[in-house]
């Protein structure tokens, strides 16, 4: 199982996460009823799919095992297992929060 999953998210919205003490996700997040996370092999997909072109990019770091029973793996591109947590992300399963870039056209490299 893989101990350490990952959000990308825009760095206002991380801010509002510290604030509030808890991050409750994104639009899309709130649109599917889950917090969308990717394992690390995911991660260049789902910044070339969702967040091309993007500068204000943060990849944080969670311990997958503080989630608990929330954290689902389910299909979804090309039938891929991905993270999926279901209630708000305490910031106490962060374990690093760090810049990360996006590519400029989705292409993904």
């Amino acid at each position: 199982m893989t101990r350490t999953v990952f959000k990308i998210c825009g760095r206002d919205e991380w801010r509002l996460a510290e604030n509030a003490g808890t991050y409750s996700g994104n639009a899309d997040d709130a649109r599917d009823g889950f917090i969308h996370l990717s394992a690390a092999d995911q991660v260049a997909g789902t910044l070339a799919r969702h967040y091309a072109g993007r500068d204000d990019l943060l990849i944080v770091s969670v311990d997958a095992s503080a989630l608990g029973e929330a954290l689902k793996w389910e299909p979804s591109r090309g039938g891929a297992l991905f993270p999926h947590l279901y209630g708000d992300l305490p910031l106490a399963a962060v374990t690093e929060v760090a810049a990360i870039a996006a590519p400029d056209d989705g292409s993904g490299a």
